[in-house]
């Protein structure tokens, strides 16, 4: 394992390498403990680079076996496993270098460069990966074509992929075989591939737009081949939007989709061999939840995406990480917003990133979606770079236009193909297209945290107008005091006593285009003219940018909203705060031991929500769900208490649950379903519903019949897992609970994703004794740290979502918890690191519990031989 050097990387210092790597060939000996892997490499000088320059090339724990230039042994160079350094190099250029190592993928338990693990031959280059293959330009900037030969024992690996087109593949002796790969499109290391082992398959074809066809194959486990068939059609039609909706066409002829048990991420994008975490292409209506299915189209079209953004334009260094990344999650988000209900999908995006995102720009981890610097690049795949990377991207369509923003990502797509590029290179082409200037945009960049908009009205009635005040703050991030004001498009509407929005046809003040207002100062104001009646104003619609909003509004106004509100968005996010505010009072009553209530009229709205038929199911579903407890403790901010919280937020459910339970009862009725399942969007929603009203109804009934009759007779996994959780949750110490448990770890005892599920109820549980169910889980035959799903599924769960569970004020559970991320860094720094992230919002927490969870990271701080992953976090953290 790499221990931290303690170097810091500045964007300030770029500079490109004084050698290019035009050409890579590529052969390995693949063996379980000693693969042998020959690296012939077609080096060039850049122009103007001394002749006595030396070729400094990465490695990361790896063993060389021999070097040759031009065929001729190497004498003058210095190796070590992270480094090597060749001098006296030929003065004429290109030349060829070739290095063979010798490396042992079984033991490579960091799952990154090449690994074996279940039988199966994997790699992950991104982002520092190449190197523990063998030694190279690990860099984002160096371009190469690739030719790949893999050799293997044909019983043991009969499958052999690598990027691009299959050349040539026959048999050898010894039961050996071989297969060899060509990729004509120069690409950077990161997005090198390799897979082998025995899988089974799925195979289909797409027609292009210009009439290609092109083989389609998705590789899984032996017996999991049907649960990949909805992997395959969201693929499909993820190839068959990029070209209705961008114009881009796939350029190989053959395009795999590998999935795998054993991998850290949840998928990646190398080029024409994508590799995914198996939890992203395996479903049936008996194992995957309607989420895993969003999930699924999500991330296949994610990573399918990335072969225009990312792969045949990538970037010039890792500080620009989100020009793939934000770039890429818009894309899929909005091709998933065409394949489901795009209102109930913005939603879903605006809370995961007000769940992932807010939290880390208000925290000790807070960096601009394009840091300036960093100590270890893995700890940068974060929800800024790509939730809030994709945010901007939003952004930069409403300040452009429709329009424009399509010829910009084509001028971009073009002007860029076959680059490293920079965001400087992104912007320009839509300044280009557009004519307007985009740096104070391009702030966003650059600057860290979520700005604060306040909005401030006015109406006159004597005059008919409307005065509108909007100021923004952004508050300090580490490593930046003082923040410039943002260009803030806010899309807003004036609602009229009759529930419909007013038309704007005289209005002064600049930066108003359309219905959006562009905030571009620390302050602006606008007056509307013509306004014949006091206006119930709606901003930040479709959450037109990632801010807060503090907007002074009455109840009476919010309910208005709730009922009226034209825009989707702002409909369920007043819905929302009417929740969360009514807990938090509810919160602060019980911290002063006053007496505690709710006002009658939210459960009055929400039983009327509940049986609106005009209203989408899903939208329904969300708009009755309340806050979770982590949402709560983030709009408190300060002095956290959650066993407070969920008192509070119990208390509110109960009171929502009895009023409307006559009502809960009889649409949840009318919501049982005979029809066969299907994962379309509209049947999803209703499965959505029926699970919040049973929540409802388990709190009103007080007893687990009719949850533990759902579980029983469920068809499918989504009902299934809603049963279980509330058995799991609210009634754990009721026999139906241990039955029900115990009878689903008997039908999935065999597939693994289920199981994770099976975990992760459990792990979540908000009981006092969580810590010692969690402990309990560990010991369990199928747990297994090696596996970053099953480790995550306990682990993640119980630090991430259970907060009562795991905010034990006596602080065991931290110390149980810390030590643990010890114990994975010395073999999966990736996975520890990202396991530790979840205690980003420790500062907020009560004095108490805030000490104990700071010695409990002090701990991890004054371990020896952290590595730069885990070290990394830690002291960001603690700072």
């Amino acid at each position: 394992m790499r221990t931290d050097t303690g170097h810091v990387f500045r964007l300030e210092d770029y500079r490109p390498s004084d050698y290019l790597i035009r050409k890579t060939e590529l052969d390995f000996q693949l063996d379980p403990e000693k693969t042998i892997v020959t690296a012939r490499l077609t080096i060039e000088r850049r122009d103007g680079v001394s002749l006595t320059a030396p070729l400094i090339l990465d490695g990361d724990e790896l063993e060389l076996v021999s070097l040759q230039i031009n065929g001729l042994p190497a004498t003058d160079y210095v190796a070590d496993p992270e480094l090597l350094t060749i001098n006296s190099l030929p003065q004429q250029s290109p030349f060829t270098l070739e290095i063979v190592t010798r490396i042992n993928p079984t033991t490579n338990r960091q799952l990154m460069g090449l690994y074996r693990s279940s039988n199966i031959y994997t790699t992950q280059c991104e982002a520092e990966g190449f190197r523990r293959i063998t030694y190279f330009l690990d860099r984002p900037d160096v371009l190469s074509v690739y030719t790949v030969r893999l050799e293997a024992d044909k019983q043991a690996a009969p499958i052999l992929l690598s990027n691009g087109n299959l050349q040539e593949a026959g048999e050898l002796v010894d039961g050996r075989h071989y297969a060899r790969w060509y990729d004509p499109h120069p690409k950077p290391s990161y997005l090198f591939a390799l897979v082998a082992g025995d899988l089974g398959s799925i195979s289909d074809q797409f027609p292009t737009m210009s009439g290609k066809q092109v083989a389609l194959n998705i590789y899984v486990e032996h017996g999991n081949e049907a649960r990949a068939t909805y992997a395959m059609d969201a693929l499909k039609r993820s190839m068959r939007w990029d070209e209705e909706v961008y114009g881009r066409e796939y350029d190989l002829d053959i395009f795999n989709i590998v999935a795998v048990s054993d991998f850290n991420m949840g998928a990646m994008e190398n080029k024409g061999l994508n590799i995914f975490n198996d939890k992203y292409v395996l479903a049936d209506p008996q194992t995957a939840t309607d989420t895993d299915y969003a999930g699924i189209e999500a991330v296949i079209a994610h990573e399918y995406f990335h072969n225009w953004a990312g792969n045949r334009i990538t970037c010039r260094d890792w500080f620009q990480l989100c020009l793939k990344e934000g770039l890429t999650v818009y894309r899929d988000h909005e091709f998933s917003s065409d394949m489901r209900s795009r209102a109930v999908h913005r939603i879903d995006e605006v809370k995961v990133l007000k769940a992932q995102q807010f939290p880390e720009d208000g925290g000790p981890l807070a960096h601009p979606v394009r840091p300036k610097e960093y100590r270890e690049i893995n700890n940068f795949y974060t929800a800024t770079v790509y939730e809030k990377g994709s945010e901007l991207i939003r952004m930069l369509r409403t300040i452009i236009g429709d329009e424009n923003f399509y010829k910009g990502l084509d001028l971009y797509f073009i002007r860029h193909d076959g680059d490293a590029a920079t965001i400087e290179d992104f912007i320009k082409c839509f300044e280009d297209v557009s004519g307007q200037s985009l740096t104070h945009f391009a702030l966003w960049y650059d600057q860290a945290g979520t700005p604060l908009v306040t909005v401030t009205s006015d109406y006159d009635a004597a005059s008919q107008s409307l005065r509108l005040t909007l100021e923004q703050k952004t508050e300090p991030t580490p490593g930046q005091c003082e923040k410039q004001p943002m260009h803030i498009p806010v899309k807003f509407g004036l609602i009229g006593t009759d529930g419909k929005d007013i038309e704007i046809s005289s209005s002064e003040g600049s930066g108003l285009q359309g219905d959006v207002l562009h905030l571009r100062e620390a302050s602006q104001s606008w007056t509307f003219r013509n306004i014949t009646e006091k206006p119930v104003l709606s901003v930040l619609r479709d959450f037109s940018a990632p801010v807060h909003v503090a907007q002074s509004l009455s109840r009476d106004e919010q309910l208005f909203l709730a009922r009226h509100d034209s825009d989707a968005f702002g409909r369920w996010q007043v819905i929302h705060s009417l929740m969360s505010n009514a807990i938090i009072a509810n919160v602060e009553k019980l911290r002063l031991q006053q007496a505690t209530g709710f006002d009658p009229v939210l459960p009055e709205l929400l039983a009327e929500l509940a049986q609106d038929e005009t209203l989408d199911h899903a939208f329904r579903a969300l708009c009755l769900t309340l806050p979770e407890e982590a949402d709560i403790a983030r709009d408190i901010g300060s002095n956290i208490d959650p066993d407070l919280i969920r008192n509070s937020r119990e208390a509110l459910l109960s009171a929502i649950a009895t009023h409307g339970a006559e009502i809960f009862a009889k649409t949840y009725d009318g919501l049982q379903d005979a029809a066969p399942f299907t994962p379309d969007a509209d049947s999803a929603g209703k499965r959505a519903l029926k699970a919040v009203l049973l929540q409802y109804l388990a709190v009103s009934d007080n007893d687990p019949q009719r949850v533990y009759d759902q579980f029983i007779s469920a068809d499918n996994m989504t009902d299934k897992l809603a049963a279980l959780a509330l058995l799991a949750h609210r009634f754990y110490e009721h026999d139906f609970a241990t039955r029900a448990l115990a009878q689903f770890e008997q039908d999935y005892s065999a597939v693994p994703l289920a199981m994770d599920k099976w975990f992760s109820v459990q792990a979540r549980r908000p009981a006092s004794d969580a810590l010692e169910v969690v402990q309990s889980l560990m010991k369990h035959p199928l747990f297994s740290l090696d596996n970053p799903n099953r480790a995550r599924s306990v682990l993640g769960a119980f630090a991430a979502s259970n907060p009562t569970g795991f905010n034990r004020q006596d602080g065991q559970a931290y110390t149980f918890f810390t030590q643990l991320i010890l114990t994975i860094d010395r073999e999966n720094p990736q996975l520890a690191s990202r396991l530790l992230t979840t205690l980003r919002s420790w500062k907020t927490l009560e004095p108490v519990r805030r000490e104990h969870l700071k010695s409990a990271l002090e701990v991890i701080a004054q371990a020896e031989k952290l590595s730069p992953d885990v070290r990394d976090i830690t002291e960001r953290m603690l700072a």
